[in-house]
């Protein structure tokens, strides 16, 4: 693979525009201040990139670290409690 390898779906960022490719994650994460830059979840993220652009990994690893350094920190979505399906019952004749 190569930098220039497109992800499967664009990685919206919070702020800038969709990372399209290896090579955008990469610039992205350098473009960060230095102290959020060598936070060991970006640091990750980055040789997630390294490894998929070099062939030695798959390009959807280094999506799911980009994604993760990205959410961290951040709150889980909250979600409804799921509720069990009402049983129909049928008369036996």
């Amino acid at each position: 693979m190569a930098w220039s390898s497109h992800f499967q779906e664009p990685i919206q960022p919070p702020k800038g525009r969709p990372l399209l490719t290896l090579k955008d994650a990469a610039a992205y994460i350098m473009a960060l201040p230095k102290k959020v830059h060598d936070a060991p979840h970006w640091q990750l993220a980055m040789e997630q990139l390294i490894d998929a652009a070099e062939g030695r990994n798959f390009l959807m690893h280094a999506r799911i670290a980009v994604l993760q350094a990205l959410n961290h920190g951040l709150p889980d979505p909250e979600t409804e409690p799921r509720r069990k399906a009402v049983k129909k019952h049928r008369l036996i004749r």
